[in-house]
C-alpha cells in the first residue's frame, strides 16, 4: 500500500519532522530553508507513504528540457529515509519514485545524492539503485574533507601562518554582524573572480536568523577591524565552511588561518567531518589545484559529490 505524492504546503509539519529523524538529511531539506528561493525553483518534492505512514521523501525542482532535479537550489537532495527502513524497501522506494517522476511527465530525473559525510547513519541505497535502473553519471566534484576525529593539523606553512596571525594580535569570535563580512565577500568576488556569492545579504540573514545555530559567522579581527570570516553551515556530524574571505590585510596576518584553526580545535572538535567544499568547475571536469592544496594544507582529504542522470 505505498503512495507517492506531491508535497504540499500543508505538509510542512509533517515534512520536517520526517528530515529531523531520518538517517541522511540536512537542515538543507527542512522546508524554511527550501522554501526561501521558491520564487525562482518550481518545487516537485515527493513524499511517500507506506499504509499512512511517512517512509521517505526526496527534495526537488522542476528542472530544463522535461527534467525533475533534485533539487535545483540544493548542492544536493537525494532520497531521504529513516534508520527503520531496510535495503529491500528502499529499493522498491527509489523504483516508485522513479514511476510517480514519469507519470509526472518527466523524461529524465538529474539525481544529486547527498554526500556519505552529511549521513547520520549509513544511507547509500539510493547508489545501488541507480545502478539498477543504468543511471549515468554526469557530474563528479571534488570537495576537501577534515577527518576531525583522526586530525594530523596543518601543513608546515599553514603553521607559520597561525603563528604569524598570534603575533600579529589576530582575535577570532563568533558574530552576527553578516552586513560587515558581506561588504568585505562582495568586493573579494568581484575583484578577483568576477562572481557573486550565492546568496545576497538579505537571503543569508534572513536564513541564518531562521537557523541560528546552524548557519554562524566567525571573524578574525586585528585591532577591531574585521580581516576575514568564514560562514558556517553545522549539518551535525558535519560542519560545511559556505563562504570563506579576507581583506588584504587579512591575508598579510594569515587570519583564515586562524579561524580555521578555531573551528578545528575549538569549536567544532566533537564533530566527524570539516568540509570545505567542492574545488571543481566545468561540472566537475576541472580541478583548481591551488584551491584544492589550500584546503589539503588544513588537513583535508578527497570527498566525491557526485550527481547522475536517470533516463525515465
Amino acid at each position: 500500500m505505498i503512495e507517492v505524492r506531491r508535497y504540499a504546503s500543508s505538509d510542512e509539519g509533517i515534512w520536517d519532522r520526517f528530515v529531523d529523524q531520518s538517517k541522511n538529511a540536512t537542515f538543507l531539506f527542512r522546508r524554511a530553508f527550501m522554501d526561501y528561493h521558491s520564487d525562482r525553483f518550481t518545487d516537485q518534492s515527493l513524499m511517500v507513504f507506506n499504509e499512512g505512514r511517512l517512509v521517505a521523501v526526496m527534495p526537488a525542482s522542476l528542472g530544463s528540457d522535461g527534467a525533475i532535479v533534485s533539487h535545483g537550489g540544493l548542492t544536493y537532495g537525494g532520497m531521504v529515509i529513516d534508520a527503520r527502513t531496510t535495503a529491500a524497501d528502499a529499493l522498491d522506494i527509489f523504483r516508485r519514485l522513479l514511476d510517480r517522476c514519469k507519470a509526472d511527465g518527466f523524461s529524465r530525473l538529474h539525481y544529486k545524492p547527498v554526500p556519505h559525510i552529511y549521513h547520520r547513519l549509513p544511507a547509500e541505497e539510493d547508489l545501488h539503485a541507480l545502478f539498477l535502473c543504468n543511471a549515468r553519471l554526469c557530474r563528479s566534484d571534488l570537495s576537501g574533507t577534515v577527518a576531525l576525529q583522526d586530525y594530523d593539523g596543518f601543513a608546515k606553512s599553514k603553521r607559520a601562518g597561525l603563528k604569524a596571525a598570534d603575533k600579529a594580535g589576530v582575535i577570532v569570535s563568533e558574530s552576527r554582524d553578516f552586513a560587515s563580512f558581506w561588504a568585505l565577500l562582495v568586493e573579494r568576488l568581484a575583484g578577483h573572480h568576477g562572481t557573486t556569492p550565492t546568496h545576497s545579504l538579505a537571503e543569508i540573514e534572513l536564513l541564518a536568523g531562521r537557523f541560528p545555530q546552524e548557519i554562524k559567522l566567525f571573524v578574525a579581527t586585528l585591532q577591531s577591524e574585521l580581516c576575514a570570516g568564514i560562514v558556517v553551515f553545522d549539518c551535525g556530524n558535519t560542519v560545511h565552511t559556505q563562504y570563506i574571505s579576507s581583506s588584504e590585510r587579512g591575508r598579510e596576518v594569515c587570519a583564515i588561518d586562524a579561524i580555521v584553526a578555531h573551528l578545528v580545535n575549538r569549536a567544532y572538535k566533537d564533530r566527524r567531518w570539516l568540509d570545505f567544499g567542492i574545488s571543481t568547475v566545468n561540472q566537475g571536469r576541472d580541478l583548481n589545484v591551488g584551491l584544492s592544496r589550500q584546503k589539503e594544507m588544513y588537513g583535508a582529504r578527497t570527498t566525491v559529490y557526485q550527481q547522475y542522470m536517470v533516463e525515465l
